[in-house]
């Protein structure tokens, strides 16, 4: 193993390397995180905003000390990283796991340019909802009917809205696209969320296009600590909808900048091969910054295969190849008793539209608000969606995963109760 392994990255895929390094010795580690937090699992941010969770609860087991600085740029000629404090850190293999940025749009009234502002620079009331400060800031500044607009109805977006309800907020959920977690689900199994969450208190508007924000000055321009505060959101068609929040879920962007700006190939992410190498043969790079052939995941689950993968390459105990990560998504919307709602389980994997001559199959009980769907293709299960009842996923995810031809049982068979055992 390398002798000195310097993790630019403190997230998911960061902290589960260096841990995995450190526990089997003989490298010196040095792990770099730039939050002030413990390296923590984003995917629990929203039990954290709904007040169902302490954000002690979303600690990684621990991956040794983390060296709390950002780095500013790379050497790759002398081997060295150079941080903004002055500092210098040389390494024998370099990983980069710098992880996503929250996409911020160019909206009028939050900033120009295609990236939009920095994100210290929003106007008070707007918030991004990535990392652990960001659900601090959200939790500190929602109350009871504080009007909320969340931008952005994907996964995240989806995870806000219905946290925020659960603290009692009016929220308003804008979405783009023609349906919620258009990526994941199908029209049913949208329309099914969209409802779920209407019962929940949430205003739900697909096909709705943001144009910008509304703000007041709440101090002299170019003041510290900010100088407007957003009062609405304004859409394409002139409507205004009132905010006193407004939580931007429009995805994320790779952090792809130390890399390009080192000479790195960089396309969506940083590009890597199955040794997760990039054009370095000494840098790597694992989770939401790396592409590998040609998809750029965001998910934890990848991130933390990858992780594995490379620990068994940089420790010898294992061929350490990563061929790619077939994502299951999986989520909970937990029930409310104030309004009598209960949970709502969905899990989603591979295609949700099925091609001309595919095999569809779907069973749905509107009573139980239970939604199951199958697609196969040439004899192969190649995706599904399900709702309201998951007994059956985890027979359909190995099926699909292995890609091996269906056995002659009926398709219905695949979606009984007993998972088609």
């Amino acid at each position: 193993m390398s002798s000195r392994i310097v993790v630019i990255g403190a997230g998911t895929a960061g902290a589960r390397l260096a841990q995995q390094l450190r526990a089997a010795g003989g490298a010196e580690v040095t792990l770099f995180g730039e939050e002030r937090h413990a390296p923590y699992n984003r995917v629990l941010l929203a039990e954290v905003l709904a007040g169902r969770y302490g954000p002690e609860l979303t600690a990684l087991p621990t991956p040794g000390p983390v060296r709390q600085a950002r780095v500013a740029r790379i050497d790759r000629s002398a081997h060295l990283v150079h941080c903004t404090d002055g500092t210098r850190t040389r390494y024998d293999t370099l990983v980069l796991a710098t992880g996503s940025n929250p996409v911020l749009p160019p909206l009028r009234g939050l900033g120009s340019g295609p990236g939009g502002p920095p994100a210290e620079d929003l106007p008070d009331g707007v918030h991004p909802f990535r990392t652990l400060d960001d659900c601090l800031a959200l939790s500190a500044a929602v109350r009871a009917g504080t009007r909320t607009v969340v931008i952005g109805g994907g996964l995240l977006g989806v995870s806000a809205a219905r946290a925020l309800a659960e603290r009692g907020a009016q929220v308003v959920l804008a979405q783009q696209g023609e349906r919620l977690m258009e990526r994941q689900l199908d029209a049913a199994a949208g329309d099914l969320v969209a409802g779920h969450l209407a019962a929940r208190g949430v205003e739900v508007h697909t096909e709705c296009r943001v144009r910008g924000l509304r703000t007041t000055p709440t101090g002299p321009r170019g003041s510290a600590g900010g100088h407007r505060r957003v009062s609405g959101v304004e859409l394409a068609d002139g409507f205004v909808l009132d905010a006193e929040l407004v939580v931007l879920a429009c995805g994320v962007r790779p952090r792809t900048g130390l890399a390009a700006a080192a000479g790195l190939e960089v396309r969506h992410g940083i590009v890597v091969d199955d040794a997760l190498r990039t054009g370095d043969p000494y840098i790597r790079a694992i989770g939401d910054c790396a592409e590998h052939a040609g998809r750029v995941y965001g998910l934890a689950t990848p991130a933390v295969e990858q992780a594995d993968a490379l620990a068994e390459s940089l420790t010898g105990r294992g061929p350490g190849r990563y061929t790619g990560t077939r994502a299951l998504t999986r989520l909970t919307l937990t029930g409310t008793a104030a309004t009598a709602v209960g949970p709502l389980d969905l899990a989603a994997f591979g295609e949700s539209e099925a091609a001309p001559g595919d095999d569809v199959v779907h069973l749905t009980d509107a009573t139980r608000g239970t939604y199951r769907k199958v697609l196969v293709r040439d004899d192969r299960l190649i995706g599904g969606v399900l709702l309201g009842e998951l007994s059956a996923v985890d027979t359909l995810a190995r099926a699909w995963d292995a890609g091996e031809p269906l056995t002659d049982a009926p398709l219905l068979h695949l979606l009984t109760h007993d998972g088609g055992s």
